[in-house]
């Protein structure tokens, strides 16, 4: 009896979803009041120009994501031109500074004279970007600012102090941009 029942069940589920099916096929024709149907047709324009705002945004999105790329790559071509610049100044400086030894090969003096004048140019320079040295010898050494590549016995200094700079470190805007090479004291055992 029971099998009849879900026979009977499962047949009149299957009439029930022909009848959806040839309903869904078969165009119908329904009835509006006027201003329901003007309503409806406003709605359907403003999807449509909600659409299209959508997609010009998105193309317009994009337009701005490619432009910053460009942009950010321009920049990173030319970010260290007014540095290049102020090194060629410099450059310009050594290079008259040898063509007038060269030329006379005699006055060490100006030579010398001259080279520390380009040294204190370049000093300069890179004080206006930024860029100073780290003031090492005599502190305590500290690993965030300075590379210990030897250690010295020393009774009378206390242990961990820097005793000698063997390569200049350098800050760029309070951050380090090379840490300081140096030698450092322990204590004698």
């Amino acid at each position: 009896m029971e099998e009849i029942k879900n026979d009977k069940n499962n047949h009149k589920h299957g009439a029930e979803k022909e009848e959806i099916s040839a309903a869904v096929k078969e165009e119908k024709i329904v009835s509006l009041k006027e201003s329901e149907y003007l309503a409806l047709l406003q709605e359907a324009k403003k999807s449509v120009e909600m659409q299209d705002r959508m997609l010009r945004n998105q193309a317009d999105l994009e337009n701005i994501r490619k432009r910053l790329e460009r942009e950010k790559q321009d920049f990173i071509k030319f970010a260290n031109e007014g540095l290049v610049l102020d090194l060629l100044n410099v450059l310009d400086d050594l290079e008259r500074t040898v063509n007038l030894a060269e030329s006379t090969k005699q006055d060490f003096e100006a030579f010398l004279k001259g080279v520390e004048m380009i040294l204190a140019h370049l000093y300069e320079m890179l004080k206006e970007h930024g860029v100073k040295p780290l003031e090492a010898e005599g502190k305590i050494f500290d690993p965030n600012f300075h590379e210990a590549l030897m250690q010295v016995e020393d009774k009378d200094l206390p242990e961990h102090t820097i005793v000698e700079v063997l390569q200049k470190g350098y800050l760029i805007n309070e951050r380090v941009l090379r840490t300081a090479k140096v030698k450092v004291s322990k204590k004698t055992t």
